[in-house]
């Protein structure tokens, strides 16, 4: 039995596709699962609740934590502790590999250039600090011999079935509405993006390699290195539009918050916009021979899942 908590989603809805490839029992856990499979056990919990979390996981072989809690700084220094400690404790009563989709938000800002699994860790960032602190709740138990884990990293991500994606919210919608897309920092910077079909692909591939465990790993990203305004560009391309780009500075972010409260998450994290961003996943590459999506077609896949969902 595979199990994914946080079934829903841009990576857990890929995720659950590629594990059918590998075992026949697949549970779904979220607040409302759907199947992606039609053999996948649909498994209704609140995550929150030790309970039901105990519950989810128990005669699970290899539990995937992809959920994504509410991008609240708060909701994360109070949840994501308690939820990993909680899912570290039933793994090991479960005897089930833990496999863990995380972000690059615990690295020193001054790896953001060129990123790989060496990198220090050393966030500069109140949310990195929380993804830091999980991190190493999971690998200490691994150094210990208690646990079987691998933690899974991406970059900022993008593709279909991503509503979350800033490339899809600043830019797409945007550009679909008439309107001018909108960046964060510096344009001209280089930022590569993981096409989440290939995370969920590459997840998959390493919770199913006994010797991937107990290390960390970067998903497949490409290896081409746009800017931020080359991306915006492709996408324009795409929608056959002008790739006109509206900045949207500190003091517009803060403004902006008064009437979306995620933006008010967002000026802390700006650190990874104003500099190169290049996320490394040559570990990958060479052990399993596997490489990314061309952002041409990932960009053409993610513009064809908004017209086919009519955004």
């Amino acid at each position: 039995m595979q199990t994914i908590l946080g079934s829903g989603g841009g990576i857990g809805i890929p995720l659950a596709r590629e594990l059918k490839k590998y075992d026949s029992k697949i549970r779904l856990v979220s607040r409302n699962p759907v199947k992606v499979n039609e053999s996948d056990e649909l498994f209704p919990a609140d995550l929150t609740d030790k309970n039901a979390l105990n519950a989810a996981i128990s005669g699970s072989d290899i539990v995937y934590v992809t959920i994504g809690f509410e991008y609240k700084l708060k909701v994360w220094q109070q949840t994501w502790p308690s939820f990993m400690q909680e899912v570290i404790n039933s793994c090991k009563a479960s005897n089930a590999r833990l496999v863990f989709f995380d972000n690059v938000y615990m690295y020193d800002s001054k790896a953001i250039p060129f990123m790989t699994e060496d990198s220090p860790l050393n966030p500069p960032s109140e949310k990195g600090k929380v993804r830091l602190l999980l991190n190493n709740m999971i690998m200490r138990e691994v150094r210990e011999n208690n646990l079987k884990a691998l933690i899974a990293r991406a970059a900022d991500f993008y593709g279909p079935d991503n509503k979350n994606s800033m490339l899809t919210i600043m830019v797409a919608l945007n550009l679909i509405k008439g309107k001018k897309a909108q960046a964060m920092g510096d344009v001209n910077k280089i930022h590569t993006y993981t096409y989440t079909p290939d995370a969920a692909k590459a997840t998959a591939m390493l919770g199913n390699t006994a010797d991937a465990f107990n290390q960390v790993w970067h998903l497949p990203t490409t290896r081409e290195k746009l800017t931020t305004r080359e991306w915006i560009e492709l996408i324009a391309g795409e929608l056959g539009s002008e790739p006109r780009i509206q900045n949207v500075p500190v003091w517009m972010i803060k403004a902006l918050g008064i009437f979306v409260p995620v933006m008010r998450e967002f000026p802390e994290m700006l650190y990874q916009y104003n500099q190169d961003y290049v996320f490394d996943s040559s570990k990958f590459e060479n052990r399993f021979g596997v490489y990314a999506t061309s952002p041409a077609e990932g960009i053409k896949s993610m513009i064809a899942d908004l017209a086919d969902r009519r955004i």
